[in-house]
């Protein structure tokens, strides 16, 4: 039986992860969290994962708060990218794969059309330039490795737009969202059964990767969405004067023509996946 270390394992991906762990029963999970295991601790994290000879790393571990990493800027290098050098050094040296995500904010936003992982990278905020660090330490520290890039990251859990755009909405609230940046809404339940199939599978095609969705919207387009599927009447207003603190780029939308060639694994239309996410709420 192959072990798998899930860190981060209390965030939004990370619960993902956990609710769909039992359909691998080929696998068994460890799951911690921060505070049970500090990535920033180099010595502690190598004799956690030298003791239990884990196969698989899953990094759920991140920085996420984008608005924040303007002024937290070393808290944002240190989980996502330093404590990234560390698992990746680590699992190198122990033989396990690590799998990693990062995000479509390594782009600039300049081009027309879907972003391919060779393209040029240059972030417009600190979250983008951390992670896009990230992703070039594990390239260099490790030899076994998945990067998944992902966007717009949403499911019933935690914190995220979705949950935001249902909770309002069931308040009575108008929502005031833009059409000024276009990108794809990804369902995390789909990325973490994306990568549990390509490791129930046994692939060996270590690289970067881009994951999210299929299709492509506005956030406006994603909130009328939710409202459509929720049956609610709350008013939507179209409102770019929104100011932020960090910049972000108005075209993120990924390829995942790579991915899907390299793991056969069918990735779902973003509308098709809300409305599955939906489904099982009900």
């Amino acid at each position: 039986m192959k072990k798998v270390l899930v860190t981060g394992a209390s965030g939004q991906l990370g619960q993902c992860f956990k609710k769909l762990s039992s359909r691998y029963p080929e696998f068994e999970f460890t799951f911690t969290t921060s505070e049970e295991l500090d990535l920033t601790l180099f010595g502690v994290v190598s004799a956690f994962i030298r003791k239990n000879e884990f196969d698989y790393c899953i990094n759920c571990s991140a920085y996420t708060k984008v608005e924040q990493a303007e002024t937290e800027q070393e808290m944002a290098y240190l989980v996502n990218a330093e404590a990234v050098k560390n698992l990746a050094e680590i699992c190198c040296e122990n033989e396990c794969t690590l799998i990693h995500f990062s995000t479509d904010y390594v782009f600039d936003g300049k081009k027309e059309i879907p972003y391919v992982e060779e393209d040029e990278t240059a972030p417009l905020n600190v979250y983008g330039a951390s992670k896009l660090l990230g992703e070039e330490y594990i390239r260099k520290h490790a030899d076994r490795y998945f990067i998944f890039r992902t966007s717009w990251l949403y499911s019933d859990i935690g914190h995220n737009f979705f949950n935001t755009v249902r909770k309002k909405a069931a308040a009575g609230e108008t929502l005031n969202i833009t059409t000024s940046q276009k990108g794809t809404p990804t369902n995390a339940y789909d990325l973490a059964e994306f990568v549990l199939e390509l490791m129930a599978g046994g692939s060996e095609k270590y690289g970067t990767y881009h994951y999210s969705n299929q299709g492509e919207a506005t956030w406006y387009d994603f909130a009328a969405e939710i409202l459509a599927l929720s049956d609610s009447t709350a008013e939507l207003k179209e409102n770019n004067d929104f100011k932020t603190i960090a910049t972000r780029p108005s075209y993120s939308v990924m390829s995942k023509e790579k991915a899907e060639q390299a793991f056969g694994i069918p990735i779902l239309h973003w509308r098709e996946s809300l409305e599955k996410l939906f489904l099982g709420l009900n």
